[in-house]
């Protein structure tokens, strides 16, 4: 504020800074669209921030495995937050609703299977039905609930009180000094115990039986489980492959759901930054290219995943295509790469062995590599270790020759970055962008270039802001550059661009050469910046020359 000057002396002001600083914007923000659990997502087609996998668990409802509908989203997340992720938007898709057949619904969710037991531990006390139905669908992993520490009473109003144990895969939960009343108004009851506690399991009496009337099929399919009798050390088993029940949800594909995420406006349009975008397991080319026009608009980088059933190389009796033949109308992009192949891991729920998607572990290499050595490093390298796989696929398994082909292929011109196992890791082998050989985009080759490019325009643009309806003139020209160029030398410092000294590592020019007197009287100011980007050693060439008969 204006000094007023009442007295001889000294007098201080405090001047406002003529430079603003640019924060840098961050790089690993990861975006996942796709179809989630239809029961347990919290909300669909809306971007919901996650900070671990905890959190999809929360709003998503976890991994699962099921004949139903997909798990490529759920399996995705929990490669990104293995890897080293820690900052991701999920917005889930519902299946497609079944277009004709009747909707069978037991307990609380759709298309959930039911089995019966019956608790009848002490002669004295009649049995008490129930049902337990599966929060899960059961077609592939077993569940089971075992009776353990069994306390049995002779009065008929304490009931008898035992240790329930479920399992489902390698998740486990259990419930001590539970009370075999149902309904009954006691707080340690069994159905007040489980329900919207357990994450397995629901439990109620039999429909249409009330306590000590034993069972009664209403709802349940034709041929039913039989009843069982629990005692202790009863162990009964959710049935592996139940005979089919028509389901509300199927997980049938369509390309509009994921388009219609894409649009503007959308949930996740409205998120203000993200930088990686996947759509895991998902190849087809009009979702892909959807996808890839709404990350150059967000300046975001799309990580793309193979169809699962290519190989690495054309075998004519397997009957399979090679990936080289499906790539080729795979649609050109700078903000976009390519991997393969598929990964063999182990399903957290059945123990049993699977096969996910590569693009969630990529993201997570991708975020590990910002943190430790900065986005200007290609996420790949024998330090690109991907954690949670025991190596590609048999079909994707290739030597050096093959990788070659597809690395720099010149037909189709779609490169394909390679995941591949030296010793005992797999690892991010390859490095290329969607463009290939074309020469238009030849700038952006390369992965790590491209997102360094990104990262530079987007912590630009959000912390020029200031720059909005100041005085187009000389002193505003000033504070741009030395903002600017304050950013980048911090940059060159890092090791970050080319050169021995900033100013052959970067240029920034503000002045009356790049806005004329006509751009002034319209309001427009122009910033020139030149960079120079690090670009990776992909080919090292070692040249041997042999010392004969020298004596020194």
């Amino acid at each position: 504020m204006p000094l007023s000057y009442s007295y001889p002396g000294i007098y201080i002001q405090e001047l406002p800074l003529s430079t603003h600083t640019i924060t840098p914007a961050p790089t690993s923000i990861t975006a996942f669209v796709g179809y989630t659990h239809p029961w347990k997502t919290a909300t669909f087609k809306t971007a919901i921030q996650l900070f671990s996998f905890s959190d999809y668990e929360t709003y998503f409802g976890g991994l699962y495995t099921s004949g139903y509908f997909d798990n490529d989203v759920a399996q995705a997340v929990y490669a990104f937050f293995l890897n080293g992720g820690n900052n991701a938007y999920v917005v889930g898709l519902q299946p497609e609703a079944l277009s004709a057949g009747p909707a069978v619904q037991f307990g609380k969710d759709p298309g959930d299977y039911a089995f019966q037991a019956k608790i009848n531990p002490d002669p004295l006390i009649l049995g008490v039905g129930m049902q337990f139905y599966a929060l899960e669908p059961g077609d592939i992993v077993p569940m089971t609930a075992t009776i353990t520490n069994l306390r049995t009473s002779s009065s008929p109003t304490t009931f008898d009180t035992f240790d329930l144990i479920l399992t489902y895969g390698t998740r486990i939960e259990v419930y001590r000094s539970v009370n075999l009343a149902i309904n009954q108004g006691l707080a340690n009851s069994l159905d007040k115990r489980i329900n919207g506690i357990s994450t397995l399991v629901t439990v109620q009496p039999i429909s249409g039986a009330s306590y000590g009337t034993g069972f009664a099929y209403t709802t349940l399919p034709p041929t039913p489980p039989q009843p069982v009798n629990f005692a202790l050390g009863t162990i009964v088993t959710y049935p592996a492959s139940p005979a089919p029940i028509p389901a509300t949800f199927t997980g049938s594909f369509s390309a509009s759901d994921f388009i219609n995420v894409f649009q503007a406006n959308s949930s996740l349009d409205n998120v203000q930054i993200f930088n990686l975008l996947l759509v895991p397991g998902v190849s087809d080319n009009t979702v892909l290219s959807a996808a890839l026009e709404f990350a150059e608009r967000k300046r975001a980088f799309a990580l793309l995943d193979p169809p699962p059933q290519a190989t690495a190389f054309l075998v004519p009796t397997s009957g399979l295509p090679d990936i080289e033949s499906l790539v080729g109308s795979i649609p050109t992009s700078q903000n976009g790469a390519l991997y393969f192949p598929y990964l063999k891991t182990t399903d957290p729920i059945s123990s049993l062995p699977t096969q996910v998607a590569p693009s969630g572990y990529v993201a997570g290499i991708c975020a590990t590599t910002d943190s430790t050595r900065g986005v200007w490093k290609a996420p790949a390298g024998m330090a690109a270790i991907l954690t949670g796989t025991t190596g590609p696929v048999p079909t994707g398994v290739m030597n050096d020759m093959q990788q070659g082909v597809l690395n720099s292929p010149t037909s189709p011109t779609t490169p394909v970055n390679c995941l591949r196992t030296f010793g005992s890791s797999t690892v991010v082998y390859g490095a290329r962008t969607l463009v290939g050989t074309n020469t238009a985009f030849a700038q952006s080759k390369y992965v790590p270039v491209r997102r360094m490019t990104l990262f530079i325009e987007q912590s630009l643009v959000t912390s020029l802001t200031w720059v909005v309806f100041e005085p187009n003139d000389e002193p505003l020209w000033l504070a741009i550059r030395m903002t600017i160029e304050a950013f980048l030398l911090s940059l060159f410092n890092q090791g970050a661009l080319q050169g021995s000294t900033p100013s052959e590592a970067f240029q920034v020019k503000c002045d009356s050469t790049t806005t004329s007197p006509a751009d002034q009287q319209n309001g427009v100011v122009n910033i020139v910046i030149g960079v120079a980007l690090l670009k990776p050693a992909e080919f090292v060439v070692i040249t041997i020359s042999q010392l004969a008969g020298q004596t020194s």
